[in-house]
């Protein structure tokens, strides 16, 4: 499996994080990665069979991010808070969501606010704060990504049902013993839990981003395509590479790159010790980082060749 080149989208899909940085997974940063025998590469994914609908993409919502560490800070414990409240409503949880991800965002890119930021943070919520921020600083830097003038080949799709996918990940690991947090978090990282629909330099593809050759020998007969058997398969990959005896092994096995397996092992912690938190994860967007900025891929994005940045930004700006 080895990495393709990720679309990490917890994160931004920077998907840069080797190829011009995802996700984010989750961020997301997003990139396309991916379980395959390769090693990644630094230029974007060829086209996708659908045609381009690019145009018919909604706009991004607004952010309203605050504009300094210390309120910035008070305004993500509040989206905290409200991710855990069960009377939020979808509204109130999808605006929290997508300002709880860009503000980690920019945390994770200012490690010299920590000082002021991370003591506003209560007890409560500081084991989450600390592996966010640490799982988005994996995605800068020139070692994680390098902006691009053009937008990807991709298509952003909405995730299938959230209960769905937990009930995959839970399948998964009482068949394979590989933790469902470690599971959703590389789901997270690779395409932004199902939304980035689009395939690798290597031909990596699917919700976890495999080759088919791979894919065969652990889909058992599945669709590379669907979220429950990606998923199953990848519980059987990290398996068959002990992912019992060391886990960071089996998970450098399925993407070559220290950071990526730093990064999976942030989200999964998170989720261990605060399974709440996947209702953030799975309303957080796609960002892309380029030449002028991260910009966001909303649900219906869609092209089937490269996009330059500025065409887009003409007919969709942010």
């Amino acid at each position: 499996m080895r990495a393709a080149n990720s679309t990490r989208s917890g994160l931004t899909h920077d998907r840069g994080m080797r190829w011009g940085t995802t996700v984010l997974v989750v961020a997301i940063a997003f990139a396309l990665v991916g379980c395959s025998g390769s090693t990644s590469a630094s230029t974007p994914p060829t086209a996708t069979a659908k045609p381009p609908v690019a145009a018919t993409a909604l706009p991004p919502a607004p952010r309203r991010l605050a504009s300094g560490p210390a309120p910035l800070a008070d305004d993500l414990v509040a989206d905290e808070q409200v991710l855990r409240d069960p009377s939020s409503s979808e509204a109130l949880l999808t605006e929290a969501a997508r300002r709880q991800q860009a503000a980690y965002r920019v945390l994770g890119g200012h490690p010299e606010w920590d000082a002021i930021a991370r003591p506003r943070i209560p007890p409560t919520l500081l084991n989450v704060y600390d592996h966010n921020v640490d799982a988005q600083r994996q995605f800068f830097g020139p070692a994680a990504s390098l902006p691009t003038d053009t937008l990807p080949a991709w298509r952003i799709d909405p995730p299938a049902p959230a209960n769905e996918l937990l009930g995959y990940y839970r399948e998964a690991q009482a068949a394979t013993g590989v933790g469902w947090n470690y599971l959703a978090a590389i789901n997270l990282i690779e395409t932004g839990l199902g939304r980035v629909v689009g395939v690798s330099p290597a031909g990596a593809q699917g919700p976890m981003q495999f080759l088919p050759s791979t894919f065969a020998d652990y889909g058992k007969g599945g669709d590379i395509h669907s979220p429950h058997d990606s998923i199953m398969a990848a519980g059987r990959y990290l398996a068959a590479n002990g992912f019992t005896d060391d886990h960071d092994r089996a998970l450098f096995r399925y993407n070559d790159w220290d950071r990526y397996v730093r990064a999976v092992n942030d989200y999964a912690a998170v989720l261990a010790t605060d399974p709440a938190s996947f209702a953030g994860y799975y309303r957080w967007d796609v960002y892309y980082r380029t030449t002028v900025g991260d910009l966001l891929l909303p649900i219906g994005y869609a092209a089937a060749s490269p996009i330059p940045v500025a065409n887009y930004l003409a007919a969709h700006p942010q």
